[in-house]
């Protein structure tokens, strides 16, 4: 199978190519090499929510690579030195969460480039081949292919959404419906307020040329997402798959033993 070079997720992004993704939640490479394996896009490293320290996205970036997929990782404090590190690191982009203004977009957008940008240089990790790319070659390759999302999940980045979206650098939105579940009183990201929410994410990336994200859970609902404009998709995660295939096959051998057996 040959598998798209995971240096241009950014140029496929943009152009609006359908993607699919999962969120790693356990700490090892072995989720990501899996779905690398199978032909996945891209996986979410999720610093975020799961147990994640700079040696464990280390480690999961470097499957990364091994697979020949895109790894993104979704940072916990959207700090400078939090950017840095997971770049340094060799990740393709980065998840920003709770982009509620203008202003933070451009700050996640300036701390992930050089040009223009204010991201801390070195070419002696991971992302600069340890030395092997001159500063110039480093600097245009890392400018070329960073990818930096910004996660719509607050009520009050509605109000905003398409500003946040014309912020130069920033490559996509991704919605982030169970926080605005949370925020709206809503029982399910499926709400109708939540779905409405969603489309006026979707209505704003559209309206400045640039992709929006979903995560999902099942099919139904990634259809339903894909039909107000998403063209990357986050699915469940390695320990929701994990659970669901478990959960189907502990069914199935349990069809098999309605009584004990005689021996």
């Amino acid at each position: 199978m040959t598998k798209p070079d995971p240096a241009a997720f950014r140029r496929r992004l943009a152009a609006g190519e359908f993607l699919s993704g999962s969120f790693v939640k356990t700490p090892s490479g072995h989720a990501t090499e899996i779905l690398g394996d199978l032909g996945f896009d891209f996986v979410v490293i999720d610093e975020e929510h799961a147990p994640f320290d700079r040696r464990a996205i280390d480690e999961a970036l470097v499957a990364a690579r091994a697979a020949g997929i895109a790894g993104l990782v979704r940072v916990a404090s959207g700090t400078a030195s939090n950017f840095l590190s997971v770049l340094d690191s060799g990740a393709t982009g980065v998840l920003v969460p709770h982009v509620t203004s203008v202003e933070r977009a451009r700050e996640a957008a300036a701390a992930c480039r050089y040009r223009n940008g204010s991201r801390g240089f070195s070419n002696s990790p991971r992302a600069g081949r340890y030395g092997g790319l001159s500063l110039a070659q480093h600097i245009e390759q890392a400018d070329a292919a960073t990818t930096v999302i910004a996660q719509i999940e607050d009520p009050e980045a509605l109000a905003v959404v398409e500003e946040i979206a014309r912020v130069d650098g920033i490559d996509a939105l991704f919605v982030g419906r169970g926080d605005l579940a949370v925020a709206m009183g809503e029982a399910s990201p499926e709400a109708a307020p939540v779905r409405k929410a969603a489309e006026t994410v979707a209505r704003a990336a559209r309206a400045v040329g640039k992709p929006v994200l979903f995560f999902v859970g099942s099919l139904a609902d990634a259809t339903a997402m894909r039909g107000i404009g998403g063209s990357g998709f986050v699915y469940a995660s390695d320990q929701g798959l994990m659970r669901q295939a478990a959960a189907k096959a502990l069914a199935d051998l349990k069809t098999l033993a309605p009584e004990a057996i005689r021996l």
